[in-house]
């Protein structure tokens, strides 16, 4: 709608040009038809003039418009941002309590794991008294009978209770407290007899050596080599396997090198028990000797029963992270059962998984368990986790693993237990030999072998 201030303005203009042209007929010499020329010029020059001062006036009050909305874009940002800064320390503040509720639930759960810690360290001392005190009682008939005299009976009430309960202590488990074990365990490691044997660890179905891993045996006084499932029980109880653990690990880092001098990707599974990782002590010159060879640490897989994991305690759990901070790699073997947490182990340093044969392939499994095994290797294989078949011992138990996607396998059927080369401790460095094992070339196969590795090798 026409505003009055234009209207006024217009009429203005119009009498001024009107008034222009009157004046220039009356007083000069010009025809009616020239004033209304001059006229109506003056006119147009006053219209010219009129809208361009209003597209002036214009344009400054679109720039003033222009100005105020930036000054309000500005303060719209300040307050975004200050708003932005509210929300991140309120969100600090719920962190903060949150993560101050988590390390109140932590502590609480450290100071429980070190109650059940203390418990399971009492629960070790009172089994090695027991198993010393049956020891005596083991020693006691050689010398018991002849001092029996007659008065002694209402003096010593309690000394006749033992005895019929003797047999029935010591029954149970004879191997684990039998004095010739023990006597061989002392005197192998006094006077370091304690050998390595390797067994290897093959690719599927290429059969292919990729790993090794060390088998420790006992040499008694007569040659004799004794297995680990015989003397670890006797040691543990006697508390040697500390001892014997750290000389294993020596000899792991001597084998391990000579391996790489041949073959730089090799690498070695060196097996702990549990009474070592939880023996501060042991455990402390165990880990001197691994950090000063953290070189090796890619190469050294150190190994330990899935029993043992399960049950970390404080200590246990301490001292494994510290073996995963300075770079060395799990893996775990006796594996009983498929209740297998990926994700936990991963999170532990767990890089390898040994899973017997019979326990992949046994029907029972696939509804005892939540996961199929043929789809385990896959879902361990998510989390950086490789699964090893072990205990494999005849080629149709090859060929119904092939069709679980299992890369590795271990058992006596690609190779047994050897041990090193009587040359091997005393030879050079450029010549490491390792028993009849080649890192390089694997087991030659004839037969039906043959024929199951191509039918593997076309699948």
């Amino acid at each position: 709608m026409i505003r009055m201030s234009t209207i006024f303005v217009a009429i203005c203009m119009v009498l001024v040009s009107g008034s222009l042209g009157v004046a220039l007929y009356s007083l000069t010499s010009l025809r009616p038809s020239e004033a209304a020329v001059v006229a109506l010029a003056a006119l147009t020059f006053l219209i010219l003039y009129n809208a361009v001062a209003m597209r002036m006036r214009d344009r400054s009050d679109v720039d003033g418009q222009i100005a105020d909305l930036s000054h309000g874009i500005a303060d719209l940002a300040r307050q975004v941002t200050e708003f932005g800064r509210r929300l991140a320390a309120a969100e600090s503040k719920v962190a903060s309590a949150s993560s101050a509720s988590h390390d109140r639930v932590q502590s609480g759960l450290q100071s429980a794991l070190g109650e059940i810690s203390e418990l399971g360290g009492l629960v070790r001392q009172l089994a090695a008294s027991v198993a010393a005190h049956e020891d005596i009682l083991v020693s006691l008939p050689a010398a018991g009978p002849p001092p029996m005299p007659e008065p002694s009976p209402p003096v010593r009430v309690a000394a006749p209770a033992p005895a019929p309960v003797r047999p029935a202590a010591a029954s149970p488990a004879p191997n684990r407290n039998d004095a010739p074990i023990l006597t061989t365990i002392r005197s192998a490691i006094e006077g370091n007899n304690v050998d390595i044997f390797l067994q290897p660890i093959v690719t599927l179905p290429q059969r292919k050596t990729r790993y090794y891993e060390a088998v420790t045996r006992l040499r008694d006084a007569h040659g004799t080599f004794v297995a680990a499932s015989d003397f670890i029980p006797a040691a543990e109880a006697a508390g040697l396997m500390g001892r014997i653990d750290n000389m294993v690990v020596v000899r792991c880092m001597e084998v391990l090198r000579r391996l790489q001098m041949r073959n730089k990707d090799a690498s070695l599974f060196c097996n702990l028990a549990a009474a070592t990782l939880g023996n501060r002590a042991a455990f402390g010159q165990c880990l001197d000797f691994l950090e000063a060879n953290r070189a090796l640490a890619p190469s050294l897989i150190l190994e330990f029963r899935h029993s043992t994991l399960r049950n970390l305690g404080l200590t246990e759990s301490e001292h494994l992270a510290a073996l995963a901070q300075r770079g060395y790699r799990f893996s775990i073997d006796h594996v009983t059962d498929l209740r297998i947490e990926p994700r936990e182990l991963a999170d532990r340093g767990v890089r390898f998984i040994k899973v017997p044969a019979s326990l992949l392939l046994d029907p029972n499994q696939a509804s005892a368990s939540d996961i199929h095994p043929a789809d385990i290797s896959d879902l361990l294989g998510r989390f950086g986790i490789d699964l090893i078949a072990e205990r494999i011992e005849d080629e149709r138990a090859v060929v119904d693993l092939l069709d679980y996607d299992i890369r590795f396998g271990q058992g006596v059927l690609f190779a047994a237990p050897r041990p090193l080369r009587p040359d091997a401790a005393t030879d050079s460095a450029d010549k490491p030999r390792i028993g009849a094992i080649k890192p390089d070339h694997p087991p030659r196969l004839t037969g039906a072998a043959a024929l199951a590795r191509r039918a593997g090798s076309v699948a």
